[in-house]
């Protein structure tokens, strides 16, 4: 990634989508002038932690420190900002940054490997401040509840890092079903290619050399106390329970996202999982994951099920009858199917069904009598059985990191993938790895955060922190 010492990079660097709606009302404790910088520090800013700092800069944040357990990974992001706003701090540790920049930083962006996200927004919003949190919110479910109890009781601007949540494919999409496009939807299946990177290990890596370049402590945080080992840095972390939460985690706050808001289903009452490869320190090498969801008021109960990875040689996804006649999605010429039919959504509803990718807005509904429409223009606009597309009813921004940032100097309205939204999401998704490594049905009881009948359960719904790295709660 390069960045270029101008104006105009800050403007290019994040391309931005047509976003989100908002929901909630926030009054800002602190108010902004028309021309006052919010100022801003990033947690972990190598890889997608990048982009998220630039996002800020790119709506006029004003950087003030940036944080990283590994000198290269941010180096270029803090010689960007070296050169360009004066002299920004720079720490390895986000404890000491928050401790003594308390009085200098208004809003933090979290970027780091999935087990830091809770302890560092957790802290952060202790102290008042504003937190941008990366996908999945937590690495637990405890801690997604957490994240939402604290980001109300503190009353700052969150979102979770979600981005298609704000795009236009998605957010039409919520509009069309909700407006009965395909009648009431009792099944949603939802699947992603990943992971991409190894799983299903069954046992950490030699130990090697720690690179002079990485405090790998501090990386570690709450995790258990493990050697450094050869590839889990920088990316395959996502393949190691202890740090990561596999695809579901990775995937599923982007993809299960849009069935989950359209049918405003909450919490689940039960889920199971099958897998395989799953083992005692990595997530399995594919698995299907249930989510049995109640009733809605006038709404049927709704069974979505997951898919990731591959069993042996073929891909895990839907049932092939879903996907007959449906031309948008094909197979390739040995009859394996493409890649863009393991990746996005199918939802059945008692009057067809709607296939769904985040990345368009070509939506494909088949109909009961099987004939097939696609979308004109980006929007299906069409009569059916009474059916008309709707106008538009969510509200619409310029990207998320905009979102963010005009809430935090404007106040009014919170950003929609907010904490208490994607806090419970979180919840939800996060329990299908609980019912992963159990291997056992999870009943759930949210309200009390329990699995019922099942005791194994409670070590992966609640962690246990290094010493040292308890939360801040």
């Amino acid at each position: 990634m390069k960045f270029k010492k101008t104006d105009s990079s800050r403007r290019t660097f994040i391309k931005g989508s047509a976003t989100a709606a908002f929901a909630c009302n926030y009054v800002p404790s602190h108010v902004f002038g028309a021309n006052s910088r919010v100022n801003v520090a990033g947690i972990g800013v190598g890889g997608k932690g990048s982009s998220d700092v630039m996002g800020a800069d790119k709506y006029g944040a004003k950087i003030v420190a940036l944080c990283d357990v590994d000198t290269n990974r941010g180096s270029r992001l803090i010689e960007y900002f070296t050169e360009s706003d004066g002299r920004v701090k720079v720490y390895k540790d986000f404890r000491k940054m928050l401790e003594e920049m308390d009085k200098d930083i208004d809003a933090v962006t979290v970027s780091t490997p999935d087990h830091l996200h809770a302890p560092a927004s957790l802290l952060a919003m202790q102290m008042g401040k504003h937190c941008y949190t990366q996908k999945p919110l937590t690495w637990s479910v405890h801690e997604a509840r957490l994240m939402k109890e604290i980001s109300e009781q503190k009353g700052v601007v969150t979102q979770m890092g979600n981005q298609a949540h704000a795009g236009e494919p998605i957010r039409r999409a919520v509009e069309l079903i909700r407006a009965g496009i395909i009648g009431d939807v009792t099944e949603a299946h939802v699947m992603t290619n990943r992971p991409i990177w190894p799983q299903g290990m069954k046992k950490f890596p030699e130990k090697v050399e720690i690179p002079k370049h990485l405090d790998w402590d501090l990386w570690l945080g709450p995790a258990p106390k493990n050697d450094y080992g050869k590839g889990i840095l920088p990316f395959n972390w996502r393949g190691w329970w202890d740090y990561g939460t596999g695809a579901l985690g990775d995937m599923a706050c982007h993809i299960m996202d849009m069935a989950y808001w359209a049918l405003e289903l909450g919490a689940p009452i039960s889920v199971e999982a099958e897998s395989g490869g799953n083992t005692e320190v990595s997530p399995p090498k594919w698995s299907v994951v249930t989510y049995q969801f109640p009733g809605r008021c006038d709404k049927p109960p709704v069974t979505l099920k997951w898919y990731d990875g591959r069993d042996g040689d073929d891909p895990k996804v839907p049932a092939k009858e879903l996907w007959e006649g449906v031309e948008l999605y094909r197979k390739d010429k040995k009859g394996k199917f493409s890649g863009s039919s393991r990746y996005g959504s199918i939802l059945v509803g008692t009057k067809g069904n709607l296939y769904f990718n985040r990345s368009n807005t070509n939506f494909v509904v088949k109909h009961k009598d099987g004939t097939v429409t696609t979308g004109e223009k980006g929007y299906i606009d069409f009569v059916n059985e009474g059916f008309k597309a709707p106008k538009q009813k969510l509200a619409r921004t310029k990207d998320e990191d905009f979102e963010w940032i005009n809430a935090i100097r404007n106040g009014g309205k919170l950003p929609l993938s907010n904490f208490s939204q994607s806090g419970p999401f979180s919840e939800t998704v996060l329990l299908g790895n609980v019912a992963i490594r159990t291997g056992e049905k999870i009943e759930w009881d949210a309200k009390a955060l329990k699995a019922k009948g099942c005791p194994a359960a409670d070590q992966f719904i609640r962690r246990t922190y290094r010493k040292g790295w308890e939360l801040p709660v």
